[in-house]
């Protein structure tokens, strides 16, 4: 299928518009209610970044589909927490330290939001395979068994099933 699912989601957001204005106005708006004390954007306002940028991007305005698919509601706090271990710690100093304080800049902010973003859409993509798999696979056991199928053919039928519902959310994760 050629690319990860997650360089796909990725490679979908980056390139969007509407996700990088999203960003911006997300990073801006974050500022304002620091009434521009800090260069970037505190730890603590990242629920709340979160939280805007998500509604930003679900607004009629501005709905991005990827998002409107996979990221039905905004990411939780133990995925937020997760996202900034993983920017902070992908290159040690690259957030800025203010006394004491671990500071998100414009490019770092974006960096989070596309991390999280991202892995939030591929996770809930992959909740949904381990969804829909086992209940085709029993419908497919259960006429199967009352047709009195071979076995290779009911394995056939759920091996082409699990390929159907694995490419189509695959495919649907370019937004």
């Amino acid at each position: 299928m050629g690319i990860s699912a997650s360089k796909r989601v990725k490679t979908t957001l980056s390139n969007s518009q509407d996700f990088n204005s999203a960003c911006d106005s997300t990073f801006t708006h974050c500022l304002s209610l620091t009434q521009h004390a800090f260069q970037g954007i505190l730890p603590y306002q990242l629920p709340t970044a979160a939280t805007y940028l998500h509604t930003t991007l679900t607004t009629p305005a501005a709905a991005a589909p990827l998002i409107l698919k996979w990221v039905p509601s905004p990411p939780n706090r133990t995925q937020i927490d997760w996202a900034l271990r993983m920017v902070t710690n992908k290159k040690p100093g690259a957030a800025q330290e203010e006394k004491g304080e671990l500071i998100l800049g414009h490019a770092k902010f974006r960096q989070w939001a596309l991390l999280l973003f991202t892995e939030t859409a591929v996770g809930n993509a992959g909740k949904a395979i381990l969804g829909r798999l086992p209940l085709g696979v029993a419908g497919i056991l259960g006429v199967g068994a009352v047709v009195k199928g071979g076995k290779e053919v009911v394995g056939a039928a759920i091996g082409v099933y699990a390929l159907g519902v694995v490419t189509s959310v695959y495919l649907s994760l370019s937004g």
